[in-house]
């Protein structure tokens, strides 16, 4: 049987509106792909299909995963999907054909074995981890119009994850975290719900001048930070692997003026 390859934008509404066309075809799954964006050579005997995003379609996919897989697989599918790998695509399609026809139901993550299940488990782990280091590493610096403002530099698309955090910690402030990886910012009015806002010019960071008070903090707490440093004591091997040397450059203290 000829192969099918589902072109998706990178995106979870594209790869799940690629999962909904796939079954709409009514095929064997074997022979269905999901890929994430255009390759450079085209294989020989292979159909291919570009998917336009659609929102009833994916309304309809995300109904069914939570309720026939459950909460914490779409969970897991989401994590997977904002990772930065160009299998992710397939590999979720191929999980969620496992747990709604092959038994898998909502244990179909613990399904480990399946190649397809493990690489979505890897991927979601790799976003949760990063997700959990930029809690710890995101530095706010306040504006003089008082809004606070985090530039974070990630290899996964956390902003989705991130947001919720800091809105429930900080649900009175006016505060931006852009990700210049990725190109978005997570936009939080104070007292109100967040959102996302994507392809705007990078020269809005420009924009935000620090207050005078948040220059005195920032001195403040670099010289702290390198005060209690204890230099016969230092271990730089174990000081990158808590906290790896890709975050640096988005902290503070370790920002040089």
């Amino acid at each position: 049987m000829e192969e099918k390859y589902l072109i998706c934008e990178d995106s979870i509404e594209g790869v799940f509106t690629g999962i909904y066309d796939a079954y709409a075809l009514r095929e064997e799954h074997a022979h269905l792909h999901i890929q994430i964006g255009e390759e450079e050579n085209y294989r020989l005997f292979a159909q291919y299909m570009n998917i336009i995003p659609d929102a009833v379609k994916i309304r309809k996919v995300v109904e069914t995963i939570c309720k026939r897989l459950g909460d914490e697989t779409y969970l897991s599918i989401c994590r997977a999907l904002a990772s930065a790998d160009s299998g992710k695509g397939e590999a979720v399609y191929k999980t969620v054909v496992n747990g709604l026809t092959q038994g898998g139901g909502r244990r179909v993550m613990e399904n480990l074995v399946n190649p397809y299940v493990g690489q979505v488990f890897r991927l979601a782990r790799n976003t949760s981890n990063e997700t959990n280091h930029f809690m710890e590493f995101l530095r706010f610096k306040e504006s003089q119009d008082g809004i606070l403002f985090a530039k974070i530099g990630a290899k996964c698309n956390v902003i989705p994850f991130l947001m919720p955090h800091f809105s429930d910690r900080l649900p009175l402030e006016n505060f931006i975290i852009y990700d210049d990886k990725h190109n978005l910012y997570g936009v939080h009015p104070a007292g109100k719900a967040w959102y996302i806002v994507s392809d705007m010019e990078k020269q809005v960071e420009a924009m935000f001048e620090i207050s005078e008070k948040e220059e005195q903090y920032q001195e403040l707490f670099t010289m702290f930070c390198q005060t209690i440093a204890i230099k016969e004591r230092a271990n730089l091997k174990l000081q990158q692997q808590m906290l790896p040397l890709r975050f640096r450059e988005y902290m503070v203290e370790f920002v040089e003026k």
